[in-house]
């Protein structure tokens, strides 16, 4: 047997059997290494990625993390899961294109549609809207805002203050001047719509007037005199974003008293109809549909109050219209049961030019000396079993120390401007009963000439006015009602005589010092410092707006609100918002028909009103 020897192996087989080792460690190194690097790459990619997905994306079932907690985040571009990179020897992957891969888009940041009416944007974000240092992303947005954020500008005379006028087509005014004979199936309007709609100018032959701003106006040409007066305003604005209200020059009354007789009902509502689709189609209707636009009708509300659509109801349909019912109309006469219409005076015969003019004329109606206790101009109504009129009449026809100017009997001098003033003027009260409607020109005719009026129905001043005139009536009237005359035929002379004269001094003086806020200014000219009648309502129109933009912004949604109690609401000191019995309540039964609205004796006296106003003008 042959013994392997003990020295080792020969030179040869040594050499073989250590290439052999060599190569297995090697291998054996390889494998170790590969698995090693396998195990932190899967490490890597799988188990950490997994946790970073689960804690990026928020569950959608979870409320707290749900996507409408996040405002103005574009969730399209979140990362998504990173992929897993695989070392394949046929795909050439840079690290420039690892790392683009890698970083995650950029976020973006917005602000939310507004709730409000659909589609408008809210204004950019201010420092007042950042809280702690980030963004107050919570908080409600409404398209007004920077309306009332204007107002607060204090460097700016017109913040809180600008007017949008809409820019209608003709259509909707001049064609009616440029027609101006159609105004009237009895008389040729056009004299009355010259110099702006204040009329032709008055001859001041019996010293009766001062010697500049007189006109005979017509007492239904506010709709022209409105407008031209917006003209000269001094805060209009073409950025509707920051205006305090939106004006639409429609002269409504113009345009129903071209068709209140022989037309139907379909060519009574034409216009009113067409304006309306006109302005639900601006983008300005859309910020509050509506609910900041304003308009002016030189007319009785009842002319735009028609219940039925039978052909011999009165008017069209204006005021009932769903989206005129969002705006305010200004006329000369409102409804105490609806919430859409505000009273403002019907136009004099004056209209001044300067701030002196009218300090001129004040100063001559305090020196005025007065012979008459008091007086009444006006005709009976026989018709009208509840009017009082005849009575009037009969009580100062029997005292020595009433003025009566008679009407409709010939030619009246009722028709003539100079009449009337003369006899205003020397009078210390003047009689103001009901006209056709609640109200009637005479009344402002009578305060112009310093002369005290006497009402006999609220809603023929106190709940018209409440812009205009103090809310504390007795300052500038005597209140005696209806029934005080009617039934118990109480002496109006005994009663005004009672008055101290002190007493009559200072309401006398109170009345003259509201003649600014009661006349309309020439349009073509500016006041200095003084405030007209279009002033006034202007800025009633601006507050009351502001006023429901705050209640919106704030929540206030006034859901006891009563709008047949109207006429109550407007005598509210401000601030106060609950409405109660009132001693005026008896004044304003609602209607039998239940309407609240217009009943048929509403609907008569708008007709005679119309009646004996153009019979007025066709004896001239």
């Amino acid at each position: 047997m042959r013994r392997r020897p003990v020295g080792g192996a020969l030179p040869d087989q040594t050499e073989k059997g250590a290439s052999k080792n060599q190569n297995s460690r090697l291998c054996c190194l390889a494998s170790l290494s590969a698995f090693f690097w396998f195990l932190l790459l899967y490490f890597h990619f799988v188990v950490l990625a997994g946790h970073t997905n689960t804690n990026t994306h928020p569950n959608p079932n979870n409320n707290n993390n749900s996507i409408n907690n996040y405002v103005g985040v574009d969730f399209t571009e979140i990362p998504q899961p990173l992929p897993v990179i695989r070392h394949d020897s046929n795909v050439n992957v840079s690290h420039d294109d690892v790392a683009l891969k890698l970083q995650p888009p950029p976020r973006k940041f917005g602000f939310p549609k507004s709730d409000h009416d659909g589609e408008t944007h809210a204004p950019p974000i201010g420092k007042s809207d950042v809280v702690g240092g980030g963004r107050d992303t919570k908080k409600k947005r409404f398209p007004f805002e920077r309306a009332l954020r204007a107002s607060e500008n204090k460097s700016d005379p017109c913040g809180g203050r600008y007017i949008y006028v809409h820019d209608l087509p003709s259509r909707f005014n001049e064609d009616m001047l440029k027609e101006c004979k159609s105004l009237s199936l009895w008389t040729n309007m056009c004299k009355f719509t010259a110099n702006a709609g204040l009329g032709p100018p008055l001859e001041n032959v019996e010293g009766v007037f001062s010697d500049m701003g007189w006109y005979a106006t017509n007492q239904f040409a506010v709709d022209v005199i409105f407008s031209n007066r917006m003209k000269q305003y001094e805060c209009l604005t073409k950025d509707s974003s920051v205006a305090a209200a939106i004006f639409v020059p429609f002269y409504a009354g113009f345009d129903i008293a071209r068709y209140l007789w022989g037309y139907n009902i379909s060519r009574r509502d034409a216009a009113s109809l067409d304006l309306v689709d006109w302005l639900m189609k601006r983008p300005e209707w859309s910020i509050m549909n509506g609910k900041d636009h304003f308009l002016v009708a030189g007319r009785i509300t009842w002319d735009f109050r028609r219940l039925s659509e039978e052909e011999s109801d009165w008017g069209n349909k204006l005021l009932f219209l769903p989206a005129a019912k969002n705006m305010s109309m200004l006329v000369v006469e409102s409804s105490p049961w609806n919430a859409n219409d505000f009273g403002i005076p019907y136009p004099t015969y004056f209209h001044p030019a300067k701030d002196a003019d009218v300090f001129k004329w004040q100063d001559r109606m305090r020196a005025l000396e007065r012979k008459w206790l008091f007086s009444f101009a006006g005709a009976p109504r026989p018709g009208n079993s509840k009017s009082i009129r005849g009575q009037l009449i009969d009580q100062c026809r029997s005292s020595k120390v009433c003025k009566l100017l008679e009407c409709d009997f010939g030619e009246s001098k009722c028709h003539s401007p100079s009449s009337i003033m003369q006899m205003f003027q020397s009078s210390l009260f003047c009689l103001q009963p009901q006209g056709d409607s609640y109200t009637r020109r005479s009344a402002f005719d009578s305060m112009l000439a310093g002369c005290i009026p006497v009402f006999f129905h609220p809603g023929s001043a106190y709940t018209q006015y409440t812009w205009h005139l103090p809310k504390n009536y007795t300052k500038y009237s005597v209140f005696i009602p209806e029934d005080d005359i009617r039934k118990r035929n109480i002496s109006i002379e005994e009663r005004l005589r009672q008055i101290p004269p002190e007493q009559v001094k200072i309401m006398r003086e109170e009345v003259i010092s509201l003649i600014p806020r009661l006349v309309y200014a020439d349009p073509r000219s500016k006041l200095e410092t003084l405030k007209d009648a279009f002033d006034v309502s202007v800025q009633a129109i601006i507050d009351k707006v502001t006023n429901l933009r705050k209640d919106i912004i704030e929540g206030r949604t006034h859901d006891d609100f009563i709008e047949e109690n109207s006429w109550k609401y407007a005598l509210l000191d401000e601030g106060k918002h609950e409405v109660g019995p009132h001693e005026w309540d008896p004044f304003f039964s609602k209607p039998k028909d239940g309407s609240g609205d217009s009943s048929d004796s509403s609907a008569e006296a708008a007709k005679n009103s119309w009646k004996n106003e153009q019979r007025s003008h066709s004896r001239k």
